[in-house]
């Protein structure tokens, strides 16, 4: 048996290497990450494959959380990908409020540092609305329920100013009432944030027996 493993190793020594090296890569490096969920519609849609760029924050070793080199620091709008301890998964998220900025949402208008961002509808029916968000030089589109009354109210489109603490992040999804981001797991610590992404890699339908969306093959987001 042990000259087995013995032979085996030297006659795919080149191989092996190559595989530890891809590991050592997706681990610290760079990554991609299936999306099953649309939270963040319209930005990314079930079934994306995301780049995760590993070193846009902090140098890691490999096959850990401990980080050897803090590179910067997330900003606002960046999306991000962390390992929530709160979910208990890894999700996938838009930075809205960095250290020190105070939040607050109002029937799904966004105010940073008590300046409200504007609005632009892009395309509405008599499901969902897309709009324009603008707000400190930042456009970006979201989703949100199309309301059959002004008076209308559904879970998480509200919450009192928040201000957010040194280490902490607050992210929010695109698809703002279908999304459980910060408003239901909290704020994000520094530590969980793994990486960011600003490209689909390569995207599947999920509802077209997974037939490739090539018009989505590393499209920016």
């Amino acid at each position: 048996m042990k000259n087995t493993i013995s032979t085996f190793f030297k006659n795919n020594k080149s191989l092996l290497i190559f595989i530890s090296l891809m590991l050592v890569f997706r681990s610290a490096v760079a990554d991609w990450n299936d999306v099953p969920t649309g939270s963040m519609k319209p930005t990314i849609v079930e079934g994306d494959r995301i780049f995760i760029n590993k070193m846009a924050y902090d140098l890691r070793l490999p096959f850990s959380q401990y980080t050897l080199l803090k590179i910067a620091d997330p900003k606002k709008n960046d999306i991000v990908i962390f390992e929530s301890k709160a979910a208990g998964k890894r999700l996938v998220k838009r930075v809205i409020g960095v250290p020190g900025d105070s939040i607050a949402l109002d029937n799904n208008q966004l105010f940073i540092n008590n300046t409200p961002a504007s609005y632009r509808v892009i395309e509405q029916n008599t499901q969902f609305t897309l709009t324009e968000e603008h707000i400190e030089g930042s456009n970006r589109l979201i989703r949100t329920i199309t309301k059959p009354g002004s008076s209308t109210n559904y879970p998480l489109e509200s919450f009192q100013s928040v201000t957010v603490p040194k280490g902490y992040y607050l992210v929010m999804g695109d698809n703002r009432n279908n999304s459980a981001d910060s408003r239901v797991i909290g704020l994000v610590p520094r530590k969980e944030i793994i990486g960011r992404s600003n490209t689909v890699v390569f995207s599947l339908n999920y509802d077209n027996y997974l037939i490739p969306r090539s018009e989505r093959f590393f499209k920016s987001i």
